[in-house]
């Protein structure tokens, strides 16, 4: 039994056991997230299920070195070649203060005062939390840091190095998928004497790197090191996004979120996670997704979400359904499975179509950089014969979202059930199956709306066997989202309502009574509203406009 796990490093607590798995926590004082993980084969928390570098490739290198042929080697090279030497632990001490020189002026602690509104008491707002994390100045002053370091916050301060002070900042664009967010601060006195730090390009395997920011266990800029050990697509924690992503083996601790990692004078990732049951094992967020990021800023004033195919696919390396399937002995590709109806690529491909690509991990990461509608040409095998289709690309919804950042979410009461849409956060934290996760929308804005909880009163005598199941129809009418539902029952005149629900199992209630028990149980467990402010109609101004009229002279 083996436990693969990656936290985000801002404010990781704790990890303690619970019954016969444990709980994985985050979040400085009050956790942000907590996950139970039952102790089944092969579990992995987040994202990556990458290893660290073989040990037996660091051991060769160590035996290389004692070889009597590599010293012939390098005393040859000594004497016909003389070059001056640089040693690793000058290497290393040059790098150190170069990236201290540029974090001096350049690497900011952050502050945040965060509060998330409760999974089954939606119109409950938790306990605030605090922690810290890191951030740097890039150009246009503003200053680049994570985006779970700031997800759900109340307040956001910056200190600079060498000051006590600290500045109120604002969130200016957070894009929670690519996990990155810029804040402002309208303070001249706060950007006297600071510069900004330009990106690099992707380092290459064993480059040297330097990680800096302010980790937990001290108030002073702190910097690690370590070389790239990959270069990987793998599902980053805070979105569950595919992306691109390295794997450093400089120690990323609690508060390094969001701090530069440098190569030479440039910057080359932002650092955002670490495997929280192995040592020195981190990651980085690379370069091509930071610029896909500002270049979105920059260009709309808003977050560019990142495209995908909207497909499931199969691998094609047995050898027999590739013979099936007429693919040629060089051909290497992805056979498609299902298409998400509500993607452009629903319109062109079919069900066991092969899309021919050199390498799944290029592919998936051209795919994602492109910006929002963008075309791109596929080579497709179908039915032996090779095609070539022009597909727009454009981000879509899963039918169930994964996170909800800096939003309350939506909840509807009504005699005393609360009707919530379902997301990975609730699956998390209840017993419902995750295979409806695997679920694509039929229709644009579809939800699975379910029975959170039943809240008691007389009218609810009895119902409390149906939480947590799905509200297929009202009154006939299948839900589309948890609006529908609300307008359903808004807008009902029946005596009676028909709620059928997943399994076949259904019930009815008595409209004038579920309404009066609604007011009844609001009162009692002073909930401030029975929906949720994105449900409420919009108040509309009747007051008739008397046109101004001119004073006359």
């Amino acid at each position: 039994m083996s436990f693969r796990c990656v936290r985000t490093v801002s404010g990781f607590r704790s990890l303690s056991c619970a019954l016969p798995g444990f709980l994985l926590l985050r979040g400085n004082v009050a956790p942000k997230t907590a996950i139970f993980a039952s102790p089944s084969s092969n579990i992995r928390f987040f994202s990556s299920d990458t290893a660290p570098m073989d040990f037996e490739e660091n051991k060769s290198k160590s035996v290389l070195k004692n070889f009597p042929v590599f010293s012939i080697f390098q005393d040859w090279k000594n004497k016909f070649l003389p070059v001056k030497e640089v040693s690793s632990d000058d290497a290393a001490e040059n790098m150190t203060t170069s990236a201290i020189d540029l974090a001096l002026n350049s690497v900011v602690k952050v502050f945040i005062v965060s509060s998330k509104h409760r999974i089954f008491q939606p119109w409950q707002i938790s306990m605030q939390s605090e922690c810290t994390g890191s951030g740097f100045v890039i150009s246009g002053k503003r200053i680049l840091t994570n985006a779970h370091v700031v997800a759900d916050q109340t307040s956001v301060k910056v200190r600079k190095h060498g000051s006590p002070k600290k500045y109120k900042a604002k969130v200016q664009v957070v894009g929670h998928e690519c996990d990155l967010a810029i804040l402002e601060i309208d303070n001249e006195e706060f950007w006297e004497g600071l510069t900004h730090l330009e990106l690099g390009d992707i380092p290459s395997q064993m480059d040297s790197v330097a990680v800096v920011g302010y980790p937990e266990g001290g108030d002073s800029i702190s910097v690690t090191q370590g070389v790239v050990s990959r270069v990987v697509l793998r599902r980053y924690s805070h979105s569950s996004t595919e992306l691109l992503k390295i794997q450093i083996d400089a120690a990323i601790n609690s508060g390094n979120s969001g701090g530069p990692v440098i190569m030479g004078n440039k910057v080359v990732g932002v650092a955002f996670e670490s495997r929280c049951c192995s040592e020195l094992i981190g990651y980085i967020i690379p370069t091509p997704v930071i610029r896909h990021f500002l270049n979105g800023v920059e260009e709309s004033g808003q977050h560019f979400s990142f495209c995908s195919m909207n497909l499931s696919y199969l691998t094609m390396e047995h050898a027999h359904t590739r013979n099936a399937l007429k693919m040629g002995k060089e051909m290497t590709g992805i056979a498609v499975k299902s298409i998400n109806p509500l993607s452009d690529a629903h319109k062109v491909l079919k069900k066991d179509d092969e899309i021919i690509v050199q390498d799944r991990v290029s592919f998936k990461h051209l795919v994602s950089m492109k910006k929002p509608c963008d075309t791109a040409s596929f080579k497709v095998l179908r039915e032996g014969k090779e095609h070539e289709f022009n597909i727009s690309l454009k981000p879509v919804q899963p039918l169930v979202p994964v996170n909800q950042y800096d939003m309350p979410p939506s909840y509807y009461i009504y005699g005393g059930l609360v009707f919530v849409p379902l997301t990975q956060p609730y699956i998390d934290r209840s017993y419902i199956c995750e295979c409806c996760v695997k679920k694509m929308p039929t229709k644009a804005g579809e939800q699975i709306v379910i029975i959170s909880q039943i809240l008691e009163d007389d009218i609810t005598s009895g119902l409390s066997i149906f939480e947590d199941l799905q509200v297929k129809k009202l009154n006939g009418v299948e839900v589309d989202n948890l609006k529908h539902l609300c307008q359903l029952i808004e807008e009902c005149s029946n005596e009676y309502l028909r709620f059928d629900l997943e399994d076949n199992n259904f019930f009815f209630l008595e409209h004038k009574s579920a309404k009066k028990a609604t007011c009844k149980i609001l009162k009692s467990l002073k909930i401030p509203s029975a929906m949720s402010e994105d449900l409420q109609p919009k108040q509309r101004n009747n007051r008739r406009k008397v046109p101004r009229q001119s004073k006359k002279h």
